[in-house]
């Protein structure tokens, strides 16, 4: 009684010590935390700020430094540095330096034979993504009209972008030989002598072969990941759709009009705000369900099997492995078939004479609430045995003689859970929860094998289509760029948002997992 009466004169929304904290009931000490995580947003918007603003002074003395460098070079150094400026690779081949002055240079030859051959063209028509249209002449040798190809919003979009990344590939590699001559007079004014070709293939494939290894995998990560998120993004500020297609009839560019169609309240910009809100709020509360069911379920399932007296462990388990062992994509249609309005679950409820007659069957997909809950408890029958499997191997790692300590202490098995497994089971498993939420957030399969994304709501009318109750906002973006209109342009703003909310949702959770704070807790 004390320590309430002394927990309830504590103002909770001052800073209180480490002291206090213990008197505060549990409830007290949730809201003593709430509180000062919203008080201290305000702190963390500040401090990114701060952060934005060092880097971006980095990054400005960073380029100023360099600049200063490139000038420096150039007036210190010989005539043969000087003329590699212009002519990349002379300094080095000039220097006995063969491979690596052939190289730069013929990385220049190839980088001026195409910006003057395609180059020059693509970035031309970047600005506009295109301006002539297909259309027919007449071709005297034939005596007929013949079409004639127009421009290509969507290879004007790409070859430019590559253009532009193919130019900032070149002033890379240009840094790098006004580096190499730079590093080679100064070698040569110590009295060194110069690697030769053999020295850097050796080099390359000895204390240099970190980056041999990663040339590859970098080069097919950049052209096959961040391009085309890159091209994703650029698409969002273009109207590309299905009407827009950039060969019949050329896209072009809209600035921000898409996200103002999407964040814009206004009723004539067919209601998208209110479905992407609609759709957003759903989309996070399956993710949540979606992922701590499974979790605690599975958990606890896993519990159940190796508890002791518990017979027959293995054939559990061996049942449960089964049932995952069928592919999703069979499973999950069987299913959404069985509890279809003529499914095997209604037929056997009117057969048992649950039901009366054929007005009275149960319309799991047809519902709202009933769809959405069905989903949800599909989705713990997929996911609890990959669960059981994940925390039985955890569990068996759960040092014994804790809980002898606990059961010495008087704790009892409730006790022994929460003071124990779950603090020690969320430790282990806290990147797995967050990359599971992650998952579930874009967990494509079992909606819309299962769903389908339905039922229909009409309130989620857009001009990019319908959406129904239970679509997440990957299965909105799949129908968005599937329907007649193929709204191209509004997926890539969703997808975007999306990446947003995740990306927003990691790095908050992240920075707050025991996994990353207390290390030292379980080593």
């Amino acid at each position: 009684m004390e320590k309430t009466n002394h927990s309830q004169q504590l103002n909770l929304f001052e800073d209180i010590s480490d002291l206090q904290l213990l008197n505060l009931t549990k409830f007290q000490l949730f809201l003593y935390k709430l509180i000062h995580f919203f008080k201290g947003i305000p702190g963390l918007l500040v401090s990114l700020f701060k952060t934005i603003g060092k880097l971006l002074k980095g990054l400005f003395t960073w380029i100023g430094n360099d600049l200063a460098d490139i000038v420096k070079t150039f007036k210190d150094g010989d005539f043969k540095t000087k003329l590699s400026y212009l002519i990349m690779g002379f300094g080095s081949l000039t220097r006995g330096q063969i491979l690596r002055g052939l190289l730069f240079l013929i990385f220049e030859v190839v980088f001026i034979v195409y910006m003057i051959t395609a180059g020059g063209h693509w970035l031309g028509k970047l600005g506009t993504l295109g301006t002539q249209l297909p259309g027919t002449v007449y071709d005297p040798k034939l005596d007929t009209y013949v079409r004639v190809d127009g421009d290509d919003s969507f290879k004007c979009l790409l070859y430019g972008v590559l253009t532009i990344m193919f130019i900032l590939c070149f002033i890379y590699t240009w840094r790098m030989n006004v580096k190499q001559n730079k590093d080679a007079e100064e070698l040569l004014r110590a009295g060194k002598k110069l690697k030769t070709a053999k020295d850097d293939v050796s080099s390359l494939l000895d204390d240099q072969f970190h980056k041999t290894l990663l040339a590859l995998p970098l080069t097919g990560i950049t052209l096959f990941t961040v391009f085309p998120i890159l091209f994703m993004i650029l698409v969002a500020f273009t109207n590309y759709d299905g009407a827009h297609d950039g060969y019949s009839n050329l896209f072009t560019w809209v600035g921000l009009e898409n996200f103002n169609t999407l964040f814009s309240m206004n009723t004539s910009s067919g209601n998208m705000s209110f479905a992407f809100g609609e759709i957003l709020s759903w989309t996070l509360i399956w993710a949540f369900f979606a992922t701590f069911t499974n979790y605690f379920l599975g958990m606890f399932v896993a519990i159940m099997i190796n508890k002791k007296g518990i017979k027959f462990k293995k054939l559990w388990r061996g049942i449960l492995v089964l049932t995952s062992a069928v592919p999703q994509f069979i499973s999950l249609l069987y299913v959404s078939k069985m509890f279809a309005a003529n499914g095997m679950v209604n037929g056997l409820l009117i057969n048992q004479g649950l039901i009366s007659d054929l007005s009275h069957i149960i319309r799991f997909w047809e519902d709202k609430t009933l769809a959405r809950i069905m989903v949800i408890v599909i989705n713990i029958w997929i996911g609890i045995p990959y669960l059981m499997l994940i925390t039985t191997g955890i569990l068996m790692n759960i040092p014994a003689d804790l809980y002898e300590s606990a059961r010495i202490d008087g704790a009892n098995a409730v006790q022994q859970f929460f003071k124990i497994t779950l603090p020690y089971m969320l430790f282990v498993t806290g990147p797995y929860l967050l990359t599971s939420f992650i998952g579930n957030i874009n967990n494509f399969n079992v909606i819309f094998l299962l769903s389908g994304g339905g039922p229909n709501n009409i309130k989620l009318s857009t001009a990019a289509g319908t959406a129904g109750d239970t679509d997440l906002l990957v299965t909105w973006l799949f129908k968005i760029t599937t329907n007649e209109g193929s709204k191209y342009y509004l997926a890539s703003v969703i997808g975007i948002m999306i990446f947003v909310v995740v990306s927003t949702i990691a790095l908050i959770v992240y920075n707050v997992i025991p996994s990353t704070r207390n290390e030292e807790d379980y080593s």
